[in-house]
C-alpha cells in the first residue's frame, strides 16, 4: 500500500504527494548459493497464481494506519480506515468500508495512488498475468523466519502511463516456491512543477492461512519522504486479519 499526499499550503502549495523509497537494496546478508532452477520465475508465478486463487475464497478485514511523525518521533497527524474485503462466488473482489475514516493529517493527504497501492502493490502477488511485466534477478539464498528461501529481485520492464507496479525483493520458499516476504516500493514516482508523488519503502509479511498457502498478514513501513518543501517522516501499517473461508452460498459478516 502506499500513501500519496498533499503537504502544507505554506510549504508546498497544493502539491499531491505519495510516498518515497530509496531504490538501493542491500544484498550483503545474502548467502552464496547454487544455481536456482532455470525456470524459477515460472515456478514462482505458478505458485502465486494458486495462492491468489486460494485467497479469493476468503473474506478478510484490512486495517490501514498512516502516521505523520515529527523530528522527535511523535505522532502529529494520522489517517485510519477499516475495510472488509469480500470475493463473490465468481471471485470478483469488493470492499465495504467499516465506519468512517479517521483523518487528522496536517502535512499530507491521501490520494488515488495511495489507495491503488494499498489494494494492489503492498499485498503484491507475482501471478502469471503479472510476471511478464517484470525483469528478475536471482540474488542468493537466505533463511527467513526459519524457512530456507531463494531471494529474487524484480523490477518493472517498463511502466506505462497510469500503471502502479512493484520494485523490490521477494523471499521465496525453496520447498514449494511460495513467497513468504516482500520488500520494496510502489512505482513510479511522479514529479512535476506542481506535484510530487513519493512512495515509502515497505515490507509485507505473509503467514500460512490455508494449508501451505501463505497470505499477507501485515505491511509496515517507516520512512522519510524528501519533498522539495522539506522532509516528512511517516509510519505506515496495514493489517490483513479475520480471514474467513466461504462457499458459493455463504454470507460473510464481521463483528463491528
Amino acid at each position: 500500500m502506499q500513501a500519496a499526499i498533499h503537504t502544507r499550503d505554506s510549504v508546498v502549495g497544493n502539491w499531491r504527494i505519495c510516498f518515497i523509497l530509496a531504490s538501493a537494496l542491500s544484498f550483503s546478508r545474502l548467502g552464496a548459493a547454487d544455481d536456482p532452477p532455470p525456470n524459477l520465475i515460472r515456478l514462482i508465478a505458478a505458485r502465486e497464481t494458486e495462492t491468489a486463487q486460494a485467497q479469493s475464497n476468503y473474506a478478510y478485514r484490512q486495517t490501514v494506519t498512516l502516521d505523520e511523525l515529527n523530528s522527535n518521533g511523535l505522532t502529529e497527524g494520522a489517517y485510519r480506515e477499516v475495510r472488509d474485503i469480500i470475493f463473490s462466488p465468481e471471485h470478483e473482489r469488493s470492499e465495504q468500508m467499516v465506519g468512517k475514516p479517521f483523518r487528522t493529517l496536517t502535512h499530507l493527504k491521501m490520494t488515488d495512488e495511495d489507495f491503488r497501492d494499498i489494494r494492489d502493490v503492498q499485498p503484491f502477488l507475482l501471478t502469471k498475468d503479472q510476471a511478464f511485466l517484470y525483469d528478475t534477478k536471482f540474488r542468493g539464498e537466505e533463511n527467513m523466519d526459519g524457512v530456507d528461501c531463494f531471494v529474487v529481485q524484480i523490477r518493472p520492464r517498463q511502466i506505462l502511463d497510469g500503471q502502479r507496479l512493484f520494485d523490490g525483493m521477494l523471499w521465496v520458499s525453496k520447498k514449494d516456491y511460495s513467497v513468504i516476504r516482500s520488500e520494496g516500493q510502489a512505482v513510479p514516482e511522479i514529479r512535476t512543477l506542481k506535484t510530487e508523488n513519493l512512495f515509502p519503502h515497505f515490507t509485507t509479511l505473509r503467514q500460512k492461512v490455508e494449508g501451505d498457502f501463505w497470505f499477507p498478514v501485515m505491511t509496515y513501513g517507516d520512512d522519510t519522504l524528501y519533498f522539495r518543501g522539506g522532509a516528512q517522516r511517516i509510519r505506515l501499517t496495514i493489517r490483513y486479519t479475520e480471514y474467513q473461508r466461504f462457499g458459493a452460498d455463504s454470507k460473510i459478516t464481521f463483528d463491528k
